[in-house]
């Protein structure tokens, strides 16, 4: 039984180190924001990934990323876990790493 105790923690932190702190990822960004409600009433991003069919409300910003309405993109971006962020801030941070494609929608 003193085994499993020392068995768990250790499965624990392997677990955690598992999982990287920062990838790199596709989003796909609509040519609309629409009104959401986060911590206050604001305008959120509709994005999806190549996992994802749905759009989705994106209640954060991507830094080095601003937004046309009007133009669908593509973008590469870096995601970061944030250890112990505030507890109104989202865990996840978003940068631009390069815009891979930016078209006109009617």
């Amino acid at each position: 039984m003193k085994k499993l105790y020392l068995l768990a923690p250790a499965l624990l932190l392997a677990a955690c180190a598992s999982q990287p702190l920062t990838q790199e990822t596709l989003l796909y960004v609509n040519a609309e924001t629409v009104e959401c409600t986060g911590v206050a009433p604001m305008n959120c991003l509709q994005v999806k990934t190549p996992e994802t069919q749905e759009w989705q409300l994106f209640y954060q910003n991507i830094e080095g990323f601003t937004f046309e309405p009007g133009f669908q993109y593509q973008l590469q971006v870096k995601k970061e876990m944030i250890e112990n962020p505030p507890a109104d801030a989202s865990s996840v941070k978003y940068s631009l790493i390069k815009v891979i494609s930016k078209l006109p929608m009617k």
